[in-house]
């Protein structure tokens, strides 16, 4: 990844960097945080992972090895399929997989989160967010089910993995994952929307202190939080 832009806001004590694969306004991106004075944080059982897709995923492990990195999962067949995927963790803890693909214009590709009732999670990310279901896949033999949910095909967007282990309706989240954003064209309506569907608002629709973009921070019923942000307000803030 490169590393876009990094900021320090001493009054609010804290630091962050983003980081990704090309320009904030038309790629997804990681966004790293670090509050003054907080060295370690709490990842919890809901967080599941990032995805990368690399072209090679054994040579990219090996990189990882050569770096210092942890690997976690050995290049191979994902259970139930064919995709060669892995699975490394970065220094704090948070684990990645590599997926094995062609050249894709959007590397960093999915966000896996785990979800209590995922045919209700489904219905709130399509109503509330606009996302469409890309696919579900059931694997009973290791108890299961995930659904690819986004805004256009996996294999050039990142997409939402919302993974539903069999029985388990609750996790503990920690305090390490904050959220995902997603840019709208109107934070209020996008808020409107997220109400109308059962889901909560936790920062109405306004600008953020001392810049112009508007946003509106809200949860899905498992508590997963995502921020909007208004598309034309950011693009001017990165101006």
């Amino acid at each position: 990844m490169k590393l876009l832009r990094k900021r320090d806001i001493p009054e609010e004590r804290y630091t962050n960097a983003f980081l990704g694969y090309g320009p904030e306004d038309s790629h997804f991106v990681i966004e790293l945080t670090y509050n003054y004075g907080v060295d370690k944080y709490d990842i919890g059982a809901g967080f599941g992972h990032f995805g990368i897709a690399v072209e090679d995923v054994a040579k990219t492990v090996d990189l990882v090895k050569a770096k210092g990195g942890v690997v976690t999962r050995e290049p191979g067949p994902v259970k139930g399929g064919k995709t060669v995927i892995a699975f490394i963790e970065d220094p704090d803890g948070y684990k990645y997989e590599l997926l094995e693909r062609g050249p894709t214009p959007e590397p960093l590709c999915q966000v896996m989160l785990r979800v209590g009732d995922l045919d209700r999670s489904i219905e709130f990310y399509e109503k509330a967010y606009g996302m469409e279901l890309l696919r579900k896949r059931d694997n009973p033999d290791y108890k299961y089910t995930i659904a690819m949910l986004g805004y256009g095909p996996e294999d050039r967007n990142a997409v939402m993995e919302l993974t539903y282990n069999y029985g388990v309706t609750e996790y503990d989240k920690g305090n390490a994952y904050a959220q995902i954003a997603i840019g709208t064209d109107d934070v209020y309506r996008t808020a409107e929307a997220v109400k109308l569907c059962g889901g909560k608002v936790t920062r109405e629709p306004g600008p953020l202190p001392g810049i112009s973009t508007k946003i509106t921070a809200c949860l899905d019923p498992d508590g997963w939080k995502t921020v909007f942000v208004d598309n034309i307000d950011f693009l001017k803030e990165l101006e």
